[in-house]
């Protein structure tokens, strides 16, 4: 918020809440490029965020403006990520936070962010877009007022294009395509708003194309229809309604880009190649914005010398559980002596 101050609603009565958020790493994937057939590909690790995810960048200025315009209470749905986000700020802000989720559909690792934060957690018997049409009834009423801090929530986006502006001052330009996963379809809106704003100005010459992708099961852009039982491993991206449908077909109109479905198990190869070729683990969400790329390189859909960001928007200890079930080899058992360590290895 301070670093971008010029670019943010941001006023004089705006209080800081900062957790540390923003200045994420840009790291060029060298090994899984070259794998790939495209060396100049980079990541943007969001996981190192405070929270572990992207979320916190449009949080951190959605609870203080919410504080700014003298909020007690703070509401959300979720997929697991923005309730921990929501739960983190609210908690610095000394606010009530009450979250709304999917019963049975949260990854361990977020769901305990919110509860440690000292959230109030509403597990329903539905899926995330009941969850969002919850809460955004109870945001409308006035007996309890609360304020909504989902991405409906124009700060959250604002705050979230601050990732584009980072990019492109690390790069020293914009990249020829940015790659990112599409759930409630936000995201990319944000980073194309971000793109916009320094092109304007003229910080940069030229915006990239934005290549957003969905999971296969839980692809209502790509299929154009509302899916009514959204279905994926990817949990973060779960989503059969996005809130930001029209914005994110927007930018992708805009850009000349595209949206694009990808398999569960292209999502899980990339995120076994960014663990074990680049030492990143993200959660599997997050994966599909590489598996969206490397799919796209294998039938020339980018060229070459194209240099291309793709966006990791959580970090891999979301997600524990899936970790868990695909890290494969497990632990070796061995006595406590040299000999019994190399025969364990196998070395000779």
């Amino acid at each position: 918020m301070d670093r971008y101050r010029a670019w943010l609603p941001i006023t004089d009565a705006t209080p800081s809440i900062s957790l540390g958020e923003g200045a994420t790493p840009l790291v060029h994937l060298q090994r899984l490029g070259a794998a790939i057939g495209l060396p100049n590909l980079h990541a943007k690790v969001e996981g190192m965020n405070p929270t572990g995810s992207f979320k916190d960048r449009g949080m951190v200025l959605a609870v203080a403006k919410a504080l700014e315009g003298g909020a007690r209470s703070i509401i959300c749905a979720s997929t697991g990520n923005t309730s921990a986000s929501a739960a983190a700020y609210g908690s610095a802000a000394g606010i009530e936070v009450v979250v709304v989720l999917p019963k049975g559909a949260i990854a361990a690792g977020k769901l305990l962010q919110a509860l440690v934060a000292g959230a109030r957690v509403v597990a329903v018997d539905g899926n995330f877009d009941a969850a969002l049409a919850v809460v955004r009834a109870l945001a409308a009423r006035d007996d309890h007022p609360l304020t909504l801090v989902n991405s409906v929530n124009p700060h959250r986006l604002a705050g979230q294009k601050t990732a584009a502006f980072e990019i492109c001052d690390d790069l020293g330009r914009a990249p020829d395509a940015l790659a990112i996963p599409v759930g409630n379809a936000g995201n990319i809106s944000a980073y194309w708003a971000g793109f916009t704003d320094y092109a304007m100005a003229g910080i940069v010459e030229r915006r990239p194309r934005m290549l957003g992708f969905q999971a296969a099961g839980a692809a209502p852009i790509v299929e154009d229809r509302v899916i009514e039982h959204p279905e994926t491993i990817a949990t973060a991206i779960r989503i059969g309604n996005p809130a930001s449908w029209r914005l994110a077909t927007a930018a992708r109109d805009e850009s000349d880009g595209r949206i694009e479905a990808v398999t569960d198990d292209e999502i899980l190869s990339a995120y076994r190649d960014l663990a074990r070729l680049e030492g990143i683990f993200c959660e599997p969400s997050s994966a599909a914005s590489v598996a969206g790329v490397t799919k796209l390189a294998r039938v020339g859909g980018i060229d070459r010398d194209a240099l291309v960001v793709a966006v990791l928007t959580g970090n891999g200890l979301k997600d524990p559980d899936t970790a868990h079930r695909l890290a494969g080899g497990g632990i070796i058992e061995a006595g406590a002596s040299v000999d019994a360590v190399r025969g364990a290895l196998g070395w000779r």
